[in-house]
């Protein structure tokens, strides 16, 4: 015990000089000006143990100056109320619920505490810089205005870029000086004179949003809920512009863990509001909001993996650096619980491996306080901070990413796989998804939260020809992006949906500039080179035989748009020139015209494109020895040994929106055969895509809050009907998470072992039965895929891209027979009960009756036995 509490002490005096205790957290003050950090909660046991996390990073991180949470409580939840020593504590009037409007959105108590904080707090009045948190977060270093950059007029801020209502009618309908509201929030750093001038302005504009209902649109606001829950973000950018602050944005200060730091960059904050995994252990702080884990002594968030485990796991070193991220994150968590339980007097907890960690000196030197790179404190570049160019090195432009998409669970899939890898790539700027979708598609699509948005009227029956040719929606999206949206990037990425990005495509590093674009070599576009050429463009020597991954200058995209796409119909119209020796395109159906159109309508221009084999690769080829290529493009089938994954089989696979579907595990790399390297690193990158692709969908299933996989209750809603049916034709068809009207199932043709063992045994006995069982045994292929001892799917290699079935509860030939097992058994005993109780009358007075139940009685032993015996191979 003794141990153990000197054990607490040092964690405790070891984050640094504390005065005052636990109750007021007053630290020595080495800094040329005063600091107060703010961060806001309510009453709940949500908030508090995201207190407990945030308040012992605050300790261990030497954040210069106090702390005060911002408490907003009704009085009715005051009174059980349990945490009020858990951090020092302004109370706060709830407004939660509105009192003029009556509308529940508790966000808005962030403006309301900050305001009563400055109007009744004397801190407020004793301090010259204030920095504002979330309560979602764990502080890795000390954040010191000053030093990060922030000036009085010009606070620093962290980079929130799905605000993009700052680019639209949203913001011309709520402030007056649309051109100043910045995307930010989450870290906030700013003199007390702007905040004074600010906070009220932030309050009545969060109301202000709040209350525009018509506006609340994923497409207006950024909002995947299009709840408005994200209102308090909008009113804190306007009251900004309303009062003429304009942002230092640093995009490096802050990071969510699951995200992989840019290379050179020590983010100081972790901001821990996304789910994030390692392995097959995972964190969502969403699964604890009713978690009273702070007051449960001895308890703590679920162990994620050891250091030595993910030094295993993870080759890539920036890779591995975010998932030291990751268990950074949790155990400070963790961490912070232990010694909240010691200080409540809760028992010393037993001695564990992970509690041993905690205390090691490993996981000391892993939570050490971190400190800016001089990379770190970059600033995002923006037109109007025209400071950054004053600084030695010509900093990086922005860049934005867009793909082009159409209203299918097709493209669904596709969107999920890619924004999952753009958002773990390090890919700097942000993303957007061009959207084509007719008025009827639109009625009833499902996926509108998939992706930042930007909407566009199909032309896939194109409006004057009537040609079906939904290839053109691409160029027609990029030229209704550049004239319908404020697009504010030096440089577009243009990516497709069928691709996983692998790391960041920047025009710095591929050496695109203005003229000069970027694109990967399509060597079959063999129509720049002969008469097609000829025909559409002008400048047939300038064809490029380019595509799938573009960079391009803003200005040369918007010259080039309109051409692209007028080059596209006019190649799409000339059917006289589809076959396969001039287009090169081995279906000679014109399928490749939008491909010709970007190579004609950039010839036209005289744009002449650095092309760069280093970027893409297809899944299935050899890679250059050496290469880090950044995107996989999984346009065509690719195979390891006999699995295999063709995105046209996943057509009409709806793989989104049921829920924990996937596709086909790709082997264990474990398993592949090392004596070709050139084979075995094909196959490696092979199995990364098709694992990022899984990983992308059960991270959405998560999002989703699907329900678990595993649960009984859910599976017999599932197949509930299916079973009906199968119980009328005696036998079992297996109930698929997806269904394709065009993918056929390959799986398996052998049964189980366990299923052969259970019919051998009960042989003799279901004579009857036997007809029924073989056609079970004959059932559908899927059945016997995914059968849990099936030896086709015990064999890796077996697998082919099909339909995953995710529910199989009563899909078991073996539940079937130990059914009509007991059902025999039932009748049997019915039977023998109804003769014995006619004997029993008969002889009430013999003297052998004794004897003659004894056999009834034994028999009875021996199925109870075999039925036990059943019911566990059932279940094996």
């Amino acid at each position: 015990m003794v141990k153990f509490l000197l054990f607490l002490a040092v964690l405790v005096l070891g984050s640094g000089p504390i005065i005052g205790g636990w109750g007021q957290l007053e630290r020595v003050q080495e800094a040329p000006w005063r600091i107060h950090t703010l961060f806001s909660v309510e009453c709940q046991n949500y908030f508090d143990w995201q207190t407990v996390g945030l308040m012992h990073s605050f300790k261990k991180a030497r954040q210069p100056g106090p702390i005060t949470r911002l408490l907003s409580c009704t009085e009715e939840e005051k009174r059980n109320y349990r945490g009020m020593e858990l951090a020092p504590t302004l109370e706060v009037p709830s407004m939660s619920r509105h009192p003029r409007t009556g509308d529940w959105y508790p966000a808005i108590n962030k403006p309301a505490g900050i305001v009563h904080w400055l109007n009744h707090s004397k801190d407020a009045q004793n301090v010259d810089w204030v920095v504002i948190l979330d309560a979602d977060m764990i502080i890795r270093g000390p954040i010191i205005p000053w030093e990060l950059g922030a000036e009085k007029g010009r606070p620093i801020a962290a980079y929130y870029g799905y605000l993009i209502g700052c680019d639209n009618i949203l913001a011309q309908l709520h402030t007056k000086h649309p051109e100043l509201c910045d995307k930010v929030g989450g870290l906030l750093a700013m003199h007390i004179d702007d905040l004074r001038a600010l906070a009220p302005m932030w309050l009545s504009k969060t109301e202000e949003v709040r209350e525009d209902r018509a506006h609340w649109m994923t497409n207006i606001t950024g909002d995947i809920y299009a709840k408005g829950w994200i209102s308090e973000m909008y009113g804190y950018s306007f009251g900004a512009a309303e009062v003429g602050l304009r942002h230092k944005i640093n995009d490096n200060l802050m990071i969510y863990p699951g995200y992989i730091p840019r290379e050179g960059i020590e983010p100081i904050l972790m901001h821990y509001g996304l789910p994030f995994r390692i392995g097959n252990w995972s964190f969502s702080k969403l699964d604890h909001h009713e978690d009273d884990v702070v007051y449960d002594c001895g308890r703590l968030f679920p162990e994620p993996p050891y250091p030595r485990e993910i030094k295993a796991m993870e080759a890539d070193p920036n890779k591995r650096r975010a998932l030291f991220l990751n268990i950074e994150c949790i155990n400070t968590l963790n961490e912070g619980l232990l010694l909240q339980h010691a200080a409540r007097g809760c028992p010393k907890p037993k001695w564990s491996k992970y509690f041993s960690l905690l205390k090691s000196k490993t996981f000391a030197d892993l939570t050490q306080p971190k400190f800016p790179t001089p990379d770190t404190l970059r600033i995002k570049e923006d037109e109007l901070q025209q400071k950054v160019f004053d600084e030695p090195g010509k900093p990086h432009p922005k860049i934005h990413t867009v793909f082009s998409t159409e209203c299918t669970t097709y493209f669904d899939w596709q969107t999920v796989g890619l924004i999952h890898s753009f958002h773990t790539s390090g890919q700097p700027g942000n993303i957007t998804r061009l959207l084509s979708c007719t008025d009827e598609d639109l009625k009833n699509y499902k996926g509108h939260d998939l992706a930042p948005t930007h909407y566009v009227p199909s032309m896939s029956r194109h409006p004057l020809t009537g040609d079906w040719y939904p290839a053109i929606n691409k160029p027609a999206a990029v030229l209704h992006w550049l004239n319908h949206a404020n697009v504010d990037a030096e440089f577009i990425v243009i990516l497709d949906a069928d691709m996983i990005m692998r790391g960041p495509i920047t025009p710095w590093e591929f050496k695109a500039a203005l003229g000069r674009p970027v694109s990967t070599p399509y060597d079959y576009l063999i129509g720049c080179h002969n008469e097609l050429a000829k025909l559409h463009t002008r400048n047939p020597d300038a064809c490029d035989k380019v595509g799938g991954v573009i960079i391009m200058h803003i200005d040369d995209l918007r010259k080039f748009a309109l051409l692209w796409l007028h080059k596209t119909e006019e190649v799409r119209a000339d059917t006289a020139h589809y076959s396969k020796n001039i287009t090169g395109d081995i279906y000679e159906s014109g399928w490749i015209s939008e491909m010709y159109g970007y190579s004609f309508g950039a010839a036209e221009l005289n744009l002449r494109h650095v092309i760069s084999s280093e970027i893409l690769i297809y899944p299935g080829y050899v890679p250059e020895p050496g290469v880090k290529y950044r995107v996989f493009h999984y346009g065509l089938e690719f195979r390891v040994g006999n699995w295999s994954f063709d995105k046209a089989n996943w057509r009409n696979v709806d793989v989104v929106n049921k829920c924990w579907s996937k596709f086909p595990d790709p082997p264990d790399p474990s398993t592949l055969d090392r004596t070709d390297e050139n084979t075995l690193q094909s196959d490696m990158l092979s199995i990364e895509c098709a694992k990022t692709l899984n990983e992308a969908l059960l991270l959405h299933h998560e999002r989703r809050k699907c329900s678990d996989p595993n649960s009984l209750s859910t599976s017999n809603q599932e197949t509930s009907g299916e079973v009906k049916m199968a119980r009328k034709f005696g036998k079992i068809e297996t109930i698929h998470a997806v269904q394709s009207d065009t993918v056929s199932t390959n799986g398996s043709m052998e049964s189980s072992d366990d299923s052969k063992e259970s019919l051998d045994d009960s042989k003799e006995s279901l004579d009857d039965s036997k007809d029924t069982l073989n056609d079970s045994k004959g059932s559908s292929d899927d059945s016997k895929e995914k059968s849990n001892d099936s030896k086709g799917s015990s064999d890796d290699s077996k697998e082919s891209s099909v339909p995953v079935v995710t529910n199989e509860t009563f899909s078991s030939f073996r539940f079937w027979i130990v059914y009509l097992w007991i059902f025999g058994i039932l009748g049997f005993l019915a039977v023998i009960y109804a003769m014995l109780s006619g004997r029993k009358g008969q002889r009430k007075r013999g003297k052998n009756y004794k004897h003659k139940i004894r056999p009834s009685y034994s028999g009875y032993m021996d199925m109870n036995g075999h039925d036990r015996h059943l019911r566990n191979a059932e279940f094996s």
